[in-house]
């Protein structure tokens, strides 16, 4: 018979094990956690960076990986940019199993960080010439991804803008040589133009005041157009950049639906909520033990044009049916 001392301490110790389990499960539910590090250069309350992340996180789940589960997730925004090389150690230090940078500045940001841990980006548009890979199909070293754009893009953003405004001699290229690769698209566009018998005025630019004096000199001239390649700056500034193509009356093509949604005139480029679900499924692999430097950086096979039929009512343009007929959104 056990005594009414041996009793409470049989019980406090009991009871102090029982208390103990939960620990234990969690703690040993936390020793089988992976990590995931995802370094954005934009801000957590942009709707359409949160838009991208959704797409990430429904790929994660459809290859099984699910948040607070058996993965966690580490997201940080870099705002204007001038925090992202301290966000970049910052992800290094907590030992992710792999990082996924979204855009070019971010990526080079974590290859100056690590050359250990596996990186998967997003969203860059010349992974080679930014030395990021050895070449798409062989990256080498522990760096692969999804390519965002190729450089004959360029081309179909100037016929498309010889389509609604065929009266166009010149066009302006925006970009900023630290966040995009810019001169990857401005030389494609250069070797173009001579058979659309158009010239390219390159318009590199870094801040607001560059943006609006770059687009003001377009505009002095007439028979101007505007190309938005994609950009991180540009991104951040595409309601100014809408407003000034709108205030001068300039035809203008962007790289993605997001300015049109905002009221800009046209658009072609990728599906951006598809490549974060693509690069989740790298993330899995690599997580299963895959190495990035045995997976080929992948091109993008969905590309989709929008158009704004209010926008080209707006600046007096009629939007021919050829272009009509191959838009997959048309915005009236």
């Amino acid at each position: 018979m056990i005594s009414s001392i041996g009793r409470r301490a049989f019980l406090t110790t009991l009871g102090g094990a029982a208390a103990a389990w939960p620990f234990a499960a969690r703690a040993q539910q936390s020793a089988g956690m992976r990590r995931i590090g995802v370094l954005v250069a934009g801000t957590e309350d942009d709707p359409e960076q949160q838009t991208r992340l959704a797409g990430f996180r429904h790929g994660l789940e459809r290859d099984g990986w699910f948040e607070g589960r058996n993965v966690h997730v580490e997201y940080r925004y870099s705002g204007a940019g001038t925090q992202m090389e301290n966000l970049a150690k910052e992800l290094v230090a907590l030992q992710p199993d792999v990082i996924v940078p979204a855009g070019t500045g971010p990526t080079a940001m974590m290859q100056r960080a690590t050359s250990k841990i596996p990186i998967v980006f997003v969203a860059v548009s010349d992974p080679v010439g930014s030395g990021f890979v050895a070449s798409l199909p062989q990256p080498g070293g522990n760096i692969t991804g999804m390519l965002n754009l190729e450089a004959s893009i360029t081309g179909k953003w100037m016929a498309m803008l010889k389509e609604i405004a065929p009266q166009l001699a010149r066009r302006a290229l925006l970009g900023n040589p630290k966040t995009t690769p810019y001169d990857y698209f401005l030389l494609a566009a250069e070797a173009l133009a001579p058979s659309l018998a158009v010239e390219v005025a390159p318009s590199r630019v870094e801040t607001t005041a560059d943006i609006e004096r770059a687009i003001e000199t377009l505009a002095r001239a007439p028979n101007g157009g505007l190309i938005v390649p994609p950009d991180q700056t540009l991104t951040a500034n595409r309601d100014f950049i809408i407003a000034l193509a709108a205030r001068h009356r300039l035809p203008t093509v962007y790289n993605h639906r997001v300015f049109i949604a905002a009221g800009g005139l046209m658009s072609y480029g990728t599906d951006y909520v598809e490549q974060y679900r693509q690069a989740a499924s790298y993330v899995d692999r690599i997580l299963r033990g895959e190495k990035p430097a045995d997976l080929p950086v992948q091109v993008p096979t969905k590309y989709e044009t929008v158009i704004n039929l209010k926008t080209a009512k707006a600046l007096g343009l009629d939007v021919p049916s050829s272009l009509l007929v191959r838009a997959d959104e048309v915005i009236e």
